[in-house]
């Protein structure tokens, strides 16, 4: 009995010790990480790192703010927001243009083509007293479906080209109803075209070679055709259905 008391009182004790040890310090908190921005949810956004470079929506997704009509107040009433996409519903609406101005820049936009569809973006526009139209004053990237639109049958005017002056290579547009990246660069006395991520058209712009360009097309006829080193930028109403969405532009120097 002795020997199982004095077994029991040591392990008493030993259970005791244990107890008593020192608790084990508790492992500090990771500090709180830094709040991020939100990723963009989709088309017509832009990202921190964009706006850091400079880019502006020139579209906002909801509503015609920052657009009218060609010696105009307001859009005219065939242009429309749908599904975040701006779009040309009918015909007579006339181009739908930049309240503001901009020049040099690298505008970058997306667009589709209806069927048989035509349209495009003219730049380096003017609303002078002596012009009837935005492409009197300005270039234009075209907007086409080159297989379906008669247009499609002259080199100088198919999807890509700097209208009538430049020919694009084939291969860089997409099939109609799928979206095309565009991107217009002007530096003041270049411009670039770019489709798909391929340098479509080229120029010198101001230049001797530029009027000798101008003087072989069908812009002759207007003398401040492709004279000015700023401008509104327009998305043209040439009567069929097209779309845009991710509209935007950063200047450049």
């Amino acid at each position: 009995m002795l020997r199982i008391a004095a077994t029991l009182a040591c392990a008493a004790l030993l259970a005791t010790a244990c107890d008593s040890k020192p608790a084990e310090t508790a492992a500090a908190p990771e500090p709180a990480a830094a709040p991020q921005p939100a990723a963009p949810t989709g088309p017509n956004t832009l990202t921190v790192e964009e706006q850091a470079q400079g880019w502006k929506l020139l579209f906002n997704g909801t509503d015609l703010a920052g657009w009218k009509g060609y010696k105009k107040d307001t859009p005219g009433a065939g242009w429309a927001v749908e599904n975040g996409e701006l779009t040309l519903t009918a015909g007579g609406a006339g181009d739908l243009m930049t309240v503001e101005e901009y020049g040099p820049f690298e505008l970058s936009y997306e667009w589709k083509i209806s069927p048989n569809g035509n349209s495009g973006v003219i730049y380096l526009i003017k609303e002078d007293p002596s012009t009837v139209y935005s492409y009197m004053t300005g270039p234009e990237m075209q907007v086409l479906d080159n297989d379906g639109h008669a247009d499609g049958k002259i080199p100088s005017h198919r999807a890509g080209a700097l209208y009538d002056l430049v020919t694009p290579p084939d291969g860089a547009v997409k099939p109609v109803g799928e979206w095309n990246t565009a991107v217009v660069r002007f530096t003041g006395s270049e411009i670039e075209h770019w489709l798909n991520n391929t340098l479509v058209s080229e120029s010198s712009y101001g230049d001797d070679a530029w009027k000798a360009k101008v003087a072989g097309s069908k812009f002759k006829q207007w003398p401040l055709f492709g004279t000015f080193p700023s401008g509104h930028i327009a998305l043209q109403d040439h009567g069929d259905r097209v779309w845009y969405r991710n509209i935007r532009i950063r200047p450049i120097s």
